[in-house]
């Protein structure tokens, strides 16, 4: 089989996407991904046993560098939308790589938190300058689009988890020095890939109305703390399974690895899928709505696994698991939806910094929330955890509904 027809039969299959911009971005995103997914696993590790902090220090110096990261994503924003996002892009991967290089000079606790402050303002600031790069290379299925390059991060996330292990297993300076120094040459990988991507630019702000700042938009800003909320689902499966599971479980210890290889796979395999036909705003509020009821039955399995038999454990908490995935992939597939549907096109990326400070906060809170909750409240509180998903869940279609009249109006004055 030659390259070219083995590259045809991969597309026909929608495991590679068709030559251009997008599959450029894909490779873009899947680079970025692969040195994260190396450097996320080893962090912490890395910390502590190769610089000598301890898991106090780390895990207030990783917890202010989440906060202060928060703060670039907007201004960054509004930078991409009037500069263009790809250049703005470019320079944010850039200052990701040298501020990943500066963590091998790291040797004390200050400088730790300085230099993980500046990692987190520039992540931060990449993903909103990324965000109207996605939006302008959507196409005419912009669902599929956002749903593919998903699956390939997680794909990507994977690989680098595996590798970050093999180096851990070792545990060497050199190796962990190898986990940093990739992930910052991951950064100027993927900064060479992007540059070939087209120069996308500004969409004009409409001569109607001035611009209003994001920050000021009330009803997206409901939109986006509704989000907020639903992505704490993110935190249920990497922090407060793998305590439930050793802590208050007859679970082996092992099986932690096994529920989070279960999310993974489903989300690479399935998350294309789901997302066919969550392409409005009403489609998304509805796939939030679901994800509610799914991660109020995910929840409710895994806090019924306390008490029971080893392998009764297992069985619920894996049953758990994939039913949480299931809501894990109609949220997602309707937070791409409305963090573009709801924007206007000319603040794309402004608006973008707006919806990620929403899970960002949601990020830094998740572990104190689910401590209380599910690890300190036992069963009943894994089905509080669920009832405040579903709450939200519910909400959706009536905030959604009420956030869209907005950018409706506004294009109704503006053509009038």
């Amino acid at each position: 089989m030659s390259v070219e027809h083995g590259n045809s039969w991969l597309v026909a299959r929608g495991i590679l996407l068709e030559p251009g911009p997008r599959r450029t971005l894909a490779t873009a995103s899947f680079v970025n991904m692969l040195g994260s997914g190396v450097f996320m696993l080893s962090a912490a590790v890395f910390f502590t046993r190769s610089v000598g902090l301890s898991v106090a220090q780390v895990g207030l110096g990783m917890g202010v560098g989440a906060v202060v990261g928060l703060l670039s994503g907007v201004p960054v924003g509004r930078l991409a939308d009037r500069r263009g996002p790809r250049e703005v892009y470019l320079a944010t991967l850039t200052v990701q790589a040298a501020a990943m290089a500066m963590l091998v000079l790291v040797r004390s606790f200050w400088l730790f938190t300085a230099v993980v402050c500046l990692t987190g303002l520039a992540g931060s600031a990449s993903q909103a300058a990324r965000g109207p790069i996605v939006r302008g290379l959507s196409g005419e299925r912009p669902a599929r689009f956002r749903a593919y390059l998903r699956a390939t991060a997680n794909l990507a996330g994977s690989i680098g988890a595996l590798l970050a292990a093999l180096l851990i297993q070792a545990d060497s300076r050199a190796g962990y020095l190898c986990l940093v120094l990739g992930n910052a040459l991951s950064f100027v990988a993927a900064a060479v890939v992007v540059s070939r991507l087209p120069s996308l630019p500004p969409v004009p702000a409409p001569r109607t109305g001035g611009r209003r700042p994001a920050l000021k938009d009330f009803r997206y800003l409901v939109v986006t703390a509704l989000d907020g909320i639903l992505s704490i689902n993110g935190s249920v499966l990497v922090f407060a399974l793998p305590l439930w599971i050793v802590g208050h479980t007859h679970a082996p210890r092992w099986f932690v690895g096994t529920s989070v290889l279960v999310n993974t796979v489903m989300v690479i395999f399935l998350q294309v899928r789901t997302g066919r036909g969550i392409d409005t705003g009403t489609a998304a509020a509805h796939a939030w709505r679901r994800a509610g009821c799914a991660f109020l039955a995910g929840t409710t399995l895994i806090g019924l696994a306390s008490g029971r038999s080893a392998w009764g454990a297992v069985a619920l908490i894996l049953l758990g698991v994939g039913v949480i995935t299931l809501g894990e992939l109609l949220y997602a597939a309707g937070s791409f939806e409305l963090r573009y549907s709801l924007a206007p096109a000319h603040a794309q990326g402004e608006y973008t910094g707006v919806f990620r400070f929403g899970s960002g906060l949601a990020s830094v809170v998740a572990p104190s929330v689910l401590a209380s909750l599910c690890l300190n409240g036992g069963t009943r509180g894994w089905m509080l955890m669920g009832a405040v998903f579903l709450s939200v869940g519910c909400v959706a279609p009536s905030a959604v509904r009420w956030a869209a009249r907005g950018p409706r109006e506004k294009e109704a004055v503006a053509a009038g």
